[in-house]
């Protein structure tokens, strides 16, 4: 049987790059360092039509479309769509790459946007919300949740057939008061949804109605390391100078292991996912990369490869369960803060 080669993409924000690497047999070989995505933060890949959707900053920020060579791994620019009230800190696709969701943090404002071969539309829903700092469609693109980091709050939309974003009965459902809720995913079943939170450090499950896309709150649990003794961090603090609790990204490996990371202590670990979507927090934790802001899992569950801000390289790990084991190291670029992995 052959091995899947993998194309690793990660955002170096402070070089204004994006480097691409082959993964194959436990290794990671670097093939091109493209430019043209100034202060990029977050991108999104559209796998079928070999496009890659970028947020940048700088003097005219937006999104930027770049089309994909995935044989060199070369990006090149096609088209950009300014958005001068700030730039996007989340973007994801639905509607099968016909329709692009953006969350801007500085902005605090989150949008749906058409995409008509590569090209961005002007937006055409909008929510506000005080610092928005992800969102998620669900798979049939019917609904997105947009994460409120300032108001504590997961906002949940319908999203039309035209692309506006209309408000559901209850527009709103809470997260813990001061937790900060960042970045969100949903299950494979799409009747749970799990957010982690930056302040806290928390992993938040919700019962998703597939039907009308309402969300309850479900519990609550720990995602950090209890032997590190973070304290509580709160807006405005610096939790490397106070020792703060610092949550950032969250993906599965599998159904049965969801992976968190933590900043301040530079950590990985695995919240034990039952079949009926309830949570145990992790058992042990992975040091890796220095502030691990992003980091992304292979398709098949296999390879984890992380970025950390204040790094200049990626590691790459196997996933074993609730394990990992470091295969490789490589060289990518300043303030890496993004990963995304597809196949090559």
């Amino acid at each position: 049987m052959t091995t899947p080669t993998w194309l690793v993409l990660v955002a170096n924000s402070g070089d204004g790059t994006i480097t691409s690497f082959a993964l194959a047999q436990g290794r990671l070989q670097r093939l091109a360092v493209n430019g043209g995505v100034p202060g990029c933060s977050t991108f999104v890949v559209d796998s079928h039509r070999d496009l890659v959707y970028a947020s940048v900053k700088g003097d005219d920020p937006g999104i930027t479309t770049l089309a994909l060579d995935r044989s060199s791994g070369r990006l090149w620019v096609r088209s950009h769509l300014s958005l001068p009230e700030g730039a996007m800190n989340y973007l994801t696709l639905t509607r099968h790459g016909r329709a692009l969701l953006g969350a801007s943090y500085g902005g605090g404002y989150g949008i749906s946007c058409a995409v008509d071969d590569g090209v961005v539309s002007a937006p055409i829903g909008r929510v506000e919300y005080p610092r928005v700092h992800s969102v998620r469609a669900s798979s049939d693109g019917r609904f997105a949740y947009f994460v409120s980091l300032g108001a504590d709050l997961i906002a949940q939309y319908a999203l039309d057939p035209a692309l506006d974003l209309v408000p559901l009965h209850h527009p709103t459902v809470d997260a813990p008061k001061g937790s900060g809720p960042r970045h969100l995913v949903l299950n494979a079943a799409q009747d749970q949804l799990y957010v982690l939170t930056e302040f806290s450090g928390e992993l938040l499950r919700y019962r998703r109605d597939r039907h009308y896309g309402t969300l309850t709150a479900l519990e609550a649990v720990s995602a950090v390391d209890p032997s590190k003794n973070l304290g509580h961090s709160e807006l405005g603090a610096d939790p490397l100078q106070h020792h703060y609790i610092w949550g950032a990204d969250l993906h599965f490996s599998d159904p049965a292991h969801l992976w968190c990371s933590e900043r301040t202590e530079s950590t990985l670990g695995a919240v034990a996912v039952a079949p009926d979507g309830s949570l145990t927090p992790p058992s042990h934790f992975v040091v890796t990369e220095p502030q691990p802001r992003g980091f992304a899992v292979s398709p098949d569950g296999r390879y984890l490869v992380c970025a950390g801000e204040r790094s200049t390289t990626v590691s790459l790990y196997r996933v074993r369960g609730a394990d990992l084991d470091l295969l490789d190291q490589a060289e990518t670029g300043t303030k890496a803060n993004w990963v995304w992995i597809t196949a090559r």
